[in-house]
């Protein structure tokens, strides 16, 4: 299982919010570069990138992301308020590894299955799950759609694999919910990155088992709680 480093961009800093919620910030970074480079050259595998800003309805923060890509050598995946295919496109085209689409996706899915007919292999869907339902529009609204009946929509999408974000302990330092984790990584008809709740070793170790194929760290790595750039550890493995 690989482990990924977030890099959350609102106003043009990097910061780490408590269940998506402005103003709850637990870290503030001023740069997003810098912030990057602190992760690679620790070891880390791959980035990922949300800009909060653009899932917020705000002006998006595309040139700073693409420095990032540019400057350093690790796969990108990007998310955040991507909600047309000449996004999609510019951020491939830049050179990003993976585009995470999420609220136009799970609202339109006629858009989803175009894109992902488009961009084979190349999208992430995010599933965000807040109370059991599916959280679109940066978690702030629910979806009405179940995580079953969305299971059933993209079973045969040629996606990359699902961002499954779980914002009731998203930020906490509380661990996950291994219970949640567990029955979505079973359900889910493709690969599931894991992200909200991982907060130290033992929590990466439970989703590794669970069958996750990689998981989102934020807050735990800012904070020092976690150090997970032993790569050579059993319960790692890149995808």
């Amino acid at each position: 299982m690989l482990i990924i480093p977030a890099v959350d961009i609102m106003d043009r800093r990097v910061v780490q919010l408590v269940g998506g919620v402005p103003g709850t910030e637990k870290i503030t970074m001023p740069d997003p570069v810098k912030a990057a480079g602190v992760w690679v050259s620790k070891g880390a595998k791959a980035l990922h990138i949300i800009d909060l800003d653009s899932a917020f309805g705000k002006e998006n923060n595309i040139p700073v992301i693409k420095e990032i890509i540019r400057t350093y050598d690790v796969p990108v995946e990007v998310g955040g308020g991507i909600r047309n295919e000449e996004t999609i496109r510019e951020l491939l085209d830049a050179g990003a590894d993976k585009v995470i689409v999420g609220t136009k996706a799970i609202t339109e899915r006629g858009w989803l299955s175009e894109m992902a007919a488009k961009f084979p292999g190349r999208l992430l869907l995010a599933m965000d799950t807040k109370k059991g339902r599916i959280a679109v529009k940066g978690w702030q609204e629910d979806s009405l759609m179940s995580v079953d009946e969305m299971f059933s929509i993209i079973a045969d999408m040629p996606l990359a694999g699902i961002l499954n974000t779980n914002v009731d302990v998203e930020g906490q330092g509380k661990g996950i919910d291994e219970a949640q984790a567990r029955d979505f990584i079973s359900k889910c008809p493709h690969p599931v990155i894991a992200s909200g709740g991982v907060t130290d070793e033992g929590d990466a170790r439970k989703l590794a088992a669970a069958g996750a194929a990689a998981a989102v760290v934020g807050v735990a790595i800012y904070t020092g709680t976690m150090e997970p750039w032993n790569w050579d550890s059993p319960w790692i493995s890149n995808i």
